[in-house]
């Protein structure tokens, strides 16, 4: 995609959404790691009913420790995978407490030595939780980014990488929730709402669907 409609996609979508952020309910980085971790493979709204009971009697590593393991995959039994995000949590709330004050990290390096913290989750931490211009590559910004031609890869990092280099500066905090969120509801992967998209005419994909 050309530098100016690059520029011209990222004008519209701050337009239409000037303020973006997660669909994720956190309060705190903490509580944000956490439901990030629980996030792979199930879905925003399912996690964020998992932990409207689980952060107000667990919202601290050290409150998690003390939960324990067994308690934790019964608060958030009702999401995929359950056994084993529960205890990589609790893997990870041990790390914090021991390596790191109780904190969440500020750096790549440490994020993604935590349990069930890959690159992706560092990206959103670092970017939604401590304002870091970071774009973490899902399934939905995948999608997005080749399709449009704004980024083309096989893979995700190349398309993390393309993006940092081809989103200029002025949109990169923001660029991760708005590609998201475009993906999520208007650039879907089984028929894409093209007829309803703000940037149909910037777009590459040949396939655009016409009602």
């Amino acid at each position: 995609m050309k530098r100016e409609n690059v520029i011209e996609m990222f004008t519209r979508l701050r337009d239409f959404n000037p303020k973006p952020t997660t669909e994720l309910d956190y309060s705190t980085p903490f509580e944000l790691l956490v439901a990030v971790i629980l996030s792979a493979q199930a879905t925003d709204v399912g996690v964020n009913k998992a932990t409207r009971r689980l952060f107000p009697i667990a919202n601290t590593p050290e409150a998690m420790l003390e939960l324990g393991e067994e308690s934790l995959k019964q608060a958030i039994s009702t999401i995929g995978l359950y056994n084993a995000k529960a205890k990589n949590v609790i893997a990870t709330c041990r790390i914090l407490v021991e390596q790191h004050g109780g904190e969440v990290p500020r750096n790549r390096e440490a994020l993604e030595a935590l349990p069930g913290v890959g690159r992706k989750t560092a990206n959103v931490v670092l970017n939604t939780a401590f304002g870091e211009p970071t774009i973490a590559v899902d399934t939905h910004i995948f999608r997005v980014a080749n399709r449009t031609g704004l980024a083309r890869g096989d893979d995700v990092r190349k398309v993390e990488d393309k993006l940092v280099r081809h989103v200029p500066a002025e949109f990169r905090l923001d660029a991760h929730h708005w590609l998201i969120l475009h993906g999520r509801y208007v650039c879907k992967a089984r028929r894409p709402e093209c007829p309803q998209c703000l940037i149909r005419d910037l777009c590459a994909y040949k396939a655009k669907t016409l009602v």
